[in-house]
């Protein structure tokens, strides 16, 4: 066994994704032997009351086309979100009596990148996940697509599932979908291999990595199943890349899928949902010391280096920090609504609190709440 599978196999806290065409007929209904199938596998990991199971699954669109009938996935949000809330609830009874059968209770959690990327949040979505583990039950998450936005959407549940296991400090990501890895071509053509290892972005640099899944009811691909797994390895998070019907030899360790190596640290910063989870609202634009102040010395930032401001946001929405080239920098939640920023471009704290009051004598974007997106 080789180092990166040993790291499996004494993963304590394991994030599991599911997409959507594991779970599903071709008509868009669930199919139960498959969850069934899927939830045999965990539970057989998890009952030596060791191991911990985070379930991100997809599925929930998928589940409500048929009920509704639906032919196919809508293409417009608000049916996707009307299927979404029909298809929700089957999914997770399913999973409730699938589960039930070896005694294990579940839990629903539905997250937006809003509810994580905001510190307060973020803290009451780990203590949430957290606390269900602790006492044995195993949380089932998914995007919160009955309600989500355009601009608040995480777009897949690959990137989701890479954030859920930053938030909860997992030791391990699995990623299952229809294709059993990372191949150097096409699957389905002669000749294609799949890679065992990528220790970083290099390994896999003359992959062309195709976008679309094979059944046509998920959003995602291997393209973002790949960016989901760099967010993780960067986030020091190993990740397994594997088909569904080969779970439970990838959570065993076996030689099966394309095992991501860790390639950055591990931390309990929330600031990767910032980065990854977020649409900014709108953008300011720096001056070159504000630029330097905020990328190289990660300081605050302050309406004396702002030279101007672009969009509609309110306080405590992202925005895009940019240059003077116009090239994005970093990313903030600022603590300005946008048409109160003009009176405060190029002027010091001690100033505007003189003359505005105290409650402008702050940060334009506090440091704690910025993520440096090129150093």
């Amino acid at each position: 066994m080789t180092v990166g599978r040993q790291q499996v196999t004494q993963a304590r806290r394991i994030v599991v994704k599911v997409g959507s065409s594991s779970l599903t007929t071709a008509s868009g209904g669930l199919d139960a032997d498959r969850v069934d199938a899927l939830v045999d596998v965990l539970a057989t990991v998890r009952s030596g009351g060791e191991k911990e199971i985070v379930l991100v699954s997809s599925g929930a669109i998928a589940a409500g086309l048929a009920p509704l009938g639906l032919a196919r996935r809508p293409k417009d949000l608000a049916r996707q979100q009307a299927a979404a809330s029909v298809g929700q609830g089957l999914l997770v009874a399913r999973y409730t009596a699938s589960f039930a059968r070896y005694g294990v209770r579940v839990g629903q959690v539905l997250l937006t990148s809003d509810d994580t990327s905001r510190r307060a949040h973020y803290r009451n979505a780990y203590r949430t996940l957290d606390q269900l583990l602790t006492m044995g039950a195993v949380p089932v998450v998914n995007e919160n697509d009955t309600v989500a936005t355009d601009e608040i959407r995480f777009g897949d549940n690959d990137r989701l599932a890479a954030l859920v296991a930053h938030l909860v400090r997992a030791d391990l990501l699995v990623l299952l979908s229809d294709v059993d890895g990372l191949y150097d071509g096409d699957p389905a053509r002669p000749g294609s291999s799949r890679i065992d290892e990528v220790r970083g972005p290099a390994d896999i640099g003359h992959v062309e990595i195709g976008s679309a899944g094979k059944a046509g009811v998920g959003t995602g691909g291997m393209v973002t199943k790949v960016e989901a797994a760099r967010i993780a390895a960067a986030a020091g998070v190993p990740v397994v890349l594997t088909s569904a019907v080969r779970a439970a030899d990838a959570l065993a360790g076996r030689a099966t899928g394309t095992f991501f190596h860790r390639t950055g640290r591990r931390s309990t910063d929330r600031l990767l949902w910032l980065a990854h989870a977020s649409t900014p609202q709108g953008a300011l634009i720096l001056d070159d010391g504000a630029v330097d102040a905020v990328v190289r010395g990660r300081k605050s930032l302050l309406p004396a280096g702002i030279a101007a401001v672009e969009g509609d946001f309110s306080a405590g929405d992202p925005v895009e920090l940019r240059d003077a080239r116009g090239a994005a920098v970093a990313r903030g939640l600022v603590n300005f609504d946008a048409k109160e920023i003009p009176q405060l471009l190029g002027r010091s704290t001690r100033e505007l609190a003189q003359e505005l009051g105290p409650e402008y004598e702050k940060e334009v974007v506090h440091r704690d709440d910025l993520v440096v997106l090129h150093p």
